[in-house]
């Protein structure tokens, strides 16, 4: 490591907090401080020199690849013409407004505008109050509960965090928060009953939504939040027939369907939208990452036709819709935006996303599936986890304490590739850039293989 390295280290032991990191080991210098510097394509360096091919397109986002010289144009020319400007009462620019047509124009049939954000945690709060101030214009005051999913990951405000499934996000945070509620993941692999068909489990998690909107009562439920596949929660994408069922009972009780494509928007499973591959009909739709390859903050709630005709009854009758951020719509990042969906089309990047992928899914279970501690190889598209178990037999974890996941991340970063270890149990996540080529995706299972031998043995 240079002095300069060093001295970076040091300060960000010293000054910087980090979001998902334990503070004081960090602080301590007990875990790892890696200074980024540069990055081309899948691969990224640090200040230390080291060359590494990134498997999670940092955190799902960087779906064009890094360097991306068109998107960092964009972004100056827009900075010197119109480095900013609001969006509050009726104000826009070339930018935004040719991002949102854009978006409109790639998105599933029915959605009709977009409100734009920072982050897809923001764009879910949007989507929360939206699903309120839309109960509220239709005279249903008390229909204001919202459903998520153990396991689902929509992010890490109040009530984000809330809708957020995963232990770690609530525990010491005092979440989740009313009116959040959660129903069972589609989780076939960890399902209770192993004698069950993905059919039958899909609808036991249809029977188990509709029981506890019962429970509930109908009259005070109003919106389902769901991942086209779950991400964070352990990257499972649904057991068949399960959005078909899971739509048929929301439309039973007029729940709203919110589709949070915060990952799976724009490529990632080889079709614009985790929507439309799943035979999703959405009255909300949250986007982020994808948007802009992360190359600046920018989400996006997309509305429906049906939600933006009673949105606009509501203004008409009550005034001003009182929702906002200062960034909304920020220009540089809505002209990044338009650079990175002009990219995705240009250089086929979906069908990429679509071919690669289905190469890198084979591969991986080709590669992995007879090791005796490997419980399941699953992915689709661009998205894959490997889920490893003490036995095979039983799907029984490994003991918590001997960090399998972060260990097995570990050797994988040794071995010049970062993938990501996933919480509540030990899943390796991957997430490469849409441009990943075969031969990235043979480095990358080489390497897993490799991985999977050194800590677990053959």
């Amino acid at each position: 490591m240079n002095d300069r390295s060093n001295t970076w280290s040091a300060w960000d032991r010293d000054h910087f907090f980090h979001p998902s990191t334990p503070m004081g080991a960090h602080a301590r210098g007990e875990t790892p401080a890696r200074v980024m510097a540069t990055a081309e394509g899948c691969f990224i360096t640090d200040t230390a020199g080291r060359r590494s091919l990134d498997a999670f397109a940092g955190l799902y986002c960087v779906n064009v690849g890094y360097g991306r010289q068109e998107i960092v144009q964009a972004i100056a020319r827009q900075a010197e013409q119109l480095a900013y400007y609001h969006a509050y009462a009726g104000h826009g620019s070339e930018a935004s407004i040719t991002l949102a047509k854009m978006i409109i124009d790639r998105a599933p049939a029915g959605m009709s505008r977009v409100y734009f954000g920072m982050s897809g945690s923001d764009a879910n709060e949007t989507n929360i109050k939206l699903a309120w101030y839309y109960n509220n214009v239709l005279g249903r005051p008390e229909k204001k509960k919202v459903i998520s999913r153990w396991r689902a990951y929509h992010g890490s405000g109040i009530m984000t965090g809330s809708l957020t499934g995963l232990e770690s996000f609530h525990a010491r945070f005092d979440l989740p928060r009313p009116p959040i509620l959660h129903t069972e993941a589609p989780y076939y692999y960890r399902r209770q009953d192993g004698s069950m068909t993905e059919e039958q489990f899909s609808q036991h998690c249809a029977d188990r939504l509709e029981e506890l909107i019962l429970a509930e009562g109908p009259d005070t439920v109003a919106a389902f939040f769901g991942e086209p596949v779950l991400g964070t929660g352990g990257i499972v994408p649904p057991p068949a027939g399960y959005w078909a069922k899971i739509q048929a009972v929301l439309k039973k009780y007029d729940v709203l369907l919110v589709v949070d494509e915060v990952v799976t928007g724009f490529g990632r499973l080889g079709s614009m939208f985790g929507s439309d591959h799943y035979g999703l009909k959405p009255d909300l739709i949250t986007i982020a990452k994808g948007l802009t390859s992360a190359y600046l903050p920018l989400s996006g709630s997309i509305v429906s036709e049906k939600v933006w005709r009673v949105l606009v009854e509501g203004a008409d009758r009550t005034g001003v819709f009182s929702h906002g951020w200062t960034y909304s719509a920020h220009p540089v990042s809505a002209a990044a935006g338009v650079a990175n969906l002009q990219l995705l089309d240009e250089l086929g990047l979906v069908e990429n996303a679509g071919t690669v992928g289905a190469y890198l899914q084979a591969r991986l279970k080709a590669a992995l599936s007879g090791h005796r501690h490997i419980g399941e190889v699953r992915g689709e598209g661009l998205m894959a986890a490997v889920e490893v178990v003490d036995d095979k037999d039983d799907r029984r974890l490994f003991a918590s304490e001997k960090k399998i996941g972060p260990r097995l991340a570990a050797e994988m970063l040794e071995r010049g590739v970062i993938v990501r270890a996933l919480p509540q149990g030990d899943i390796l996540g991957l997430a490469p850039p849409l441009c990943l080529t075969t031969e990235e995706a043979d480095t990358i299972v080489d390497a897993l293989a490799a991985s999977i031998e050194s800590v677990l043995g053959r």
